[in-house]
């Protein structure tokens, strides 16, 4: 039965998780102090096909003061687990997939979700597309929420591709033989058949799978400073960044420092967001989509 949105204990926002906007929106409807610090975040995005486990943050304070619009909504963020030690958010979080359409379509019906908010980093393809399928099963609302991408300023020598695979086929033509590859452990295999260039790869967790041969791993998790990514860019010579146009400013000082030393950079392109979702590019937005959306 369609809830009316203004009566928040009749909501239950299913929010796909894994980036800084996810935890944000999430601290907004618990009632929660955000979090210090640029926006942007590190992503993990959510994916399918894996068993579910469930954890609650510890001591979640209820705040004080008059109820706010929000007390009574009920919040579950889902993460997708690829992460060893993820930030969990205030209020229910669950870890793992859903098993495909069928099962994130079941589980939102079971547990009486009145809106799904797809907050996986830009480039979570599969979940965003699940949601979509399972919104047309189950008739729940669905949002978008992306923070918006980058854009080139004066200085900047930008090359674009399509995916993963057009960034390694364009990889030899810009020269580079020292290349820092920030898309993420989970895409390296798009690289690896590549036996000339030496690669710095970034990430929060160890890469597995196929992975060029010439390699250095640095595990870091941002947000990360002007002045570090100037210092990694001298000291490991980097002329080539080969970057996913996530968006966000906690890993944009790269690109900053990549303009300051005439470093090139590849960017790879977002994939759309599924036809017919609508898109909110802020937490403000989301909030606001969610107070005149009914089910």
């Amino acid at each position: 039965m369609p809830a009316d949105p203004g009566r928040p204990a009749d909501r239950h926002v299913l929010i796909l998780g894994g980036t800084t906007e996810a935890r944000r929106l999430a601290q907004a409807l618990a009632g929660t102090p955000a979090e210090p610090g640029p926006g942007g975040g590190a992503a993990e995005p959510a994916a399918v096909g894996r068993p579910a486990a469930v954890a609650r943050p510890a001591g979640d304070p209820a705040p004080d003061g008059p109820p706010g619009p929000w007390d009574g909504t009920r919040v579950t963020t889902s993460l997708a687990g690829r992460v060893a030690s993820p930030v969990l958010p205030p209020g229910e979080s669950r870890i793992g997939g859903f098993g495909g359409v069928t099962g994130l379509a079941a589980w939102i019906v079971a547990h009486d979700v009145t809106h799904v908010v797809d907050a996986t980093h830009p480039f979570a393809e599969r979940m965003s597309f699940n949601a979509s399928e399972a919104r047309a099963l189950t008739g729940v609302p669905l949002l978008a929420l992306r923070r918006p991408g980058w854009t080139p300023g004066r200085g900047d020598a930008w090359t674009f591709a399509d995916s993963l695979a057009g960034a390694a086929a364009l990889l030899p033509e810009l020269g580079g033989g020292r290349v820092f590859l920030t898309t993420g452990r989970m895409g390296l295999h798009a690289f690896a058949h590549l036996a000339g260039p030496w690669f710095l790869v970034r990430s929060v967790d160890p890469p597995a799978g196929p992975v060029p041969p010439r390699l250095e791993v640095l595990l870091d998790r941002g947000p990360f400073t002007l002045d570090g990514e100037r210092e990694l860019l001298a000291r490991h010579r980097i002329d080539v960044l080969v970057t996913k146009d996530s968006g966000g400013s906690a890993t944009a000082p790269k690109l900053t420092a990549a303009r300051e030393a005439g470093v090139p950079v590849l960017v790879v392109r977002r994939p759309a967001t599924p036809q017919g979702v609508p898109e909110a590019h802020s937490v403000p937005a989301a909030l606001n989509w969610l107070a005149h959306t009914s089910y």
